[in-house]
């Protein structure tokens, strides 16, 4: 059983890491463009705006999975943000503070950001090409090197 656990690892980071994403990025859609029920942000106003921007852009190449860990790492550093600047002052828990999506938000992109983007990832497609292209001219130097010498 565990070892059929493991073997679904990657794909059920690959999940988690596309079902964070695409719901970070609706709440930032919903900020930016009162689309889904949510209220249009005031263009330019500090922070939501920007916040809701840093979620639609952070959240869509997440769940795409490109730039996995930096857009991960950015969007948990919005999110704590949110939580220390605009809910903590209000109560000391995430429960009396209402900052608990906020909260959530930052661990699980904190996770990726250690865990790398999971299966089924454009990181993963443009990684194996990456790291073919220095294999194979990593082969022809030993047959240079013959020929020069």
């Amino acid at each position: 059983m565990s070892s059929r656990l493991n073997g679904a690892q990657p794909y059920a980071l690959g999940l988690f890491r596309f079902a964070i994403g695409l719901i970070f990025a609706i709440h930032g859609a919903s900020s930016l463009f009162g689309v889904f029920g949510g209220r249009e942000a005031e263009a330019g106003a500090w922070p939501g705006w920007y916040a809701a921007l840093i979620q639609l852009v952070c959240g869509s190449l997440v769940a795409l999975g490109l730039g996995t860990r930096i857009a991960a790492f950015l969007a948990s550093g919005s999110m704590a943000y949110a939580y220390f600047v605009v809910h903590q002052p209000e109560a000391l828990t995430p429960v009396g503070n209402g900052g608990e999506t906020s909260a959530v938000f930052c661990w699980a992109f904190l996770l990726l950001v250690f865990t790398g983007p999971g299966a089924l990832a454009l990181d993963r497609l443009f990684g194996s090409r990456a790291e073919r292209v220095p294999a194979e001219e990593s082969r022809r130097e030993p047959a240079t090197a013959g020929v020069s010498a």
